[in-house]
């Protein structure tokens, strides 16, 4: 039975703790090779899902959902397959859901998606589309027996009016038949723990995962969270920039950084881990082994 056949919500319903990966979708056959060589070192962790991105505006549609489907078809992990409203009419979108749906994938994770221009840019929905994730969630669900995951904001959206708005945009999409929820990269615990209580006090009780990205490379996480809208604090900055000279100890101190958060994170109730793996295997892997809390459990 190929992992797909798994839904998430129902690996999530045994209160097991969720350990993930994402992954985005290679540009060329190199990319491909280093892809599946992370997948397959991944394997063994047993993780309760891995998930492969949409490229922006839907780029990298028929890519990722290969790739995806050979996840399903290839291996005994459960994949997550991406979409998002970016660029494409009701009518593809409901195209991508079935040629999931054909490989077997149950999974799906309905976003918005980003304008080319970035996060906080205004969103232009293709003229037959749709505007919002809620709507995209709405959709998958009428096409079939589908497990939809939702994006969510531990700072807000870059583009929301407040926190609170935020929070009620994430309890809409619950309501749409959302059945779980995977946080944006953050870097403060307590912007996580703030968000789900923001969310619980709308009556919310979907499972939401927090996303883990390391700090491997002080520059390019810098980039990364300018993209998507996430403050990198001082205070984490300082700690890595103290080893400016020496990549080695930078990556170093970014993984006791990231496993240091996992642990509270696990300790103060988060239903698991979601690691943005960027391809490698190796850092995911270090903070695995370097957890106090159990990782699943």
């Amino acid at each position: 039975m190929p992992g797909g056949a798994e839904t998430i919500r129902d690996l999530l319903s045994t209160g097991r703790r969720s350990f993930s990966f994402e992954f985005f979708p290679p540009k060329d056959e190199a990319g491909e090779r280093t892809l599946w060589k992370a997948l397959r070192e991944l394997e063994g962790l047993q993780p309760t899902f891995v998930s492969v991105t949409y490229g922006a505006g839907g780029s990298t549609r028929d890519r990722t959902v290969r790739v995806t489907e050979g996840i399903a078809h290839d291996t005994s992990m459960t994949p997550l397959g991406h979409l998002t409203c970016v660029g494409h009419s009701r009518e593809t979108l409901r195209s991508v859901i079935g040629a999931y749906a054909d490989a077997g994938v149950r999974n799906v994770l309905a976003l918005r998606g980003d304008p080319s221009a970035g996060p906080s840019a205004p969103f232009e929905a293709h003229p037959e589309g749709l505007r919002y994730a809620v709507e995209l969630v709405a959709l998958t669900r009428s096409l079939g027996d589908f497990c939809v995951g939702v994006a969510a904001f531990p700072e807000s959206h870059p583009a929301a009016e407040s926190v609170d708005a935020d929070a009620r945009v994430l309890a809409a999409k619950a309501d749409a038949g959302a059945d779980f929820a995977i946080t944006q990269l953050f870097f403060r615990t307590e912007d996580y723990f703030r968000l789900t209580e923001r969310v619980a006090a709308l009556g919310v009780d979907i499972p939401i995962i927090p996303g883990i990205m390391p700090i491997t490379n002080l520059a390019q996480i810098q980039r990364m969270a300018q993209l998507s809208g996430a403050e990198l604090p001082n205070e984490v900055v300082a700690r890595v920039s103290a080893y400016g000279d020496d990549p080695a100890a930078v990556r170093s101190e970014g993984i006791t950084i990231a496993t240091e958060m996992c642990d509270a994170l696990l300790v103060g109730g988060a239903p698991g881990l979601h690691f943005y793996t960027l391809n490698r295997s190796r850092a995911t892997r270090e903070i695995y082994a370097g957890l106090q809390a159990p990782a699943q459990g």
